[in-house]
């Protein structure tokens, strides 16, 4: 049975409905990506499943517990890491591991999250006075402190360098091999791609995709095949090849998109003819191809009102 278990998960504020059916099903120690535009619903629904807002319809189980009533057996299991989240100006780094370890039975030690986060050199200053990427590291520190079983993570390298990006991700890894079960919602389709076993893609409150990232991101368009072009190469032949679709010239190259089959196609054609293909590269799609291609075709202008 998953661990997470959500069912027509649906949400208004006002007029607006932002959930339109969410269904959602996550095992135990897998990393699932939150994916889509902005406004596309996908911090309501990570705020629905960790019990920070009330759905307006919908089942969800949390490790058996309904978020809606549950109390704290509950959120000793859960971690949560908010896309904004302000602390007290004055506290210093130091202070509020100290408080939000007290909060658990068992925390992580605060000198390894100092460490880990590389916070140790600013225990002692004030949250007013840290980095925006400080601010960023210490919220997640402060998400994980309490060993959860549960992970939610909305954004949570925003605003870090690359260096630092990755040393978080390295950690979540660590994390996913101790069996902690994250959901991750993110703008990076790098982040996603590396650290994401599954991916859902939110358009305007429903989910428009799902599956593993190199899956998805299959689907996000065709594989390009360019190289040198020469006055001996077989543009009709090649374009006659099963598995292509368009074959053009362009800046002194020849670029031929197609299916999964198409590079050995075209590779093999070529070797057939004695032609070399001289600095031959192979583009496949990617995540934030299939990103801008699902969500741009999901998107629609407002329904107009009915006529009373």
């Amino acid at each position: 049975m998953a661990l997470i278990q959500v069912s027509g998960l649906t949400k208004s504020y006002g007029p607006k409905q932002v959930l339109r059916g969410i269904d959602l099903a996550v095992d135990e120690g897998e990393i699932v990506g939150i994916l889509g535009p902005n406004g596309s619903g996908k911090t309501t629904a990570v705020e629905c499943i960790g019990g920070l807002r009330t759905p307006d319809a919908g089942q969800i189980a949390v490790a058996g517990h309904d978020p809606r009533g549950a109390g704290a057996e509950l959120r000793e299991l859960l971690g949560m890491q908010l896309q904004q989240c302000r602390l007290p100006a004055r506290i210093k780094v130091g202070e509020a591991l100290a408080l939000y370890s007290s909060f658990y039975t068992d925390p992580r030690p605060n000198e390894e999250l100092l460490e880990r986060f590389d916070l140790a050199d600013q225990r002692g200053t004030r949250f007013v006075n840290l980095s925006g990427g400080q601010q960023q590291r210490l919220s997640v520190a402060l998400a994980l402190i309490g060993r959860p079983r549960v992970a939610f993570l909305d954004e949570l390298t925003t605003g870090l360098d690359p260096s630092a990006r990755r040393d978080i991700w390295s950690y979540l890894e660590l994390l996913r091999n101790d069996g902690v079960t994250m959901i991750l919602v993110t703008h990076f389709m790098e982040e996603a791609q590396y650290l994401c076993d599954r991916v859902v893609i939110l358009s305007e409150g429903r989910i428009i995709a799902e599956g593993a990232p190199d899956e998805v991101a299959g689907s996000g368009g065709s594989q390009e095949i360019s190289f040198d072009a020469s006055t001996d190469i077989p543009l009709t032949e090649l374009q006659e090849l099963p598995a292509v679709t368009d074959v053009s010239v362009a800046r002194g190259r020849v670029i031929v998109h197609g299916g999964e089959e198409a590079p050995q196609q075209v590779i093999a054609a070529m070797t057939q003819r004695g032609i070399p293909t001289q600095r031959l590269r192979i583009t496949t799609p990617t995540l934030d191809d299939a990103f801008l291609s699902l969500t741009q075709h999901n998107h629609h202008e407002p329904e107009a009102p009915e006529e009373q």
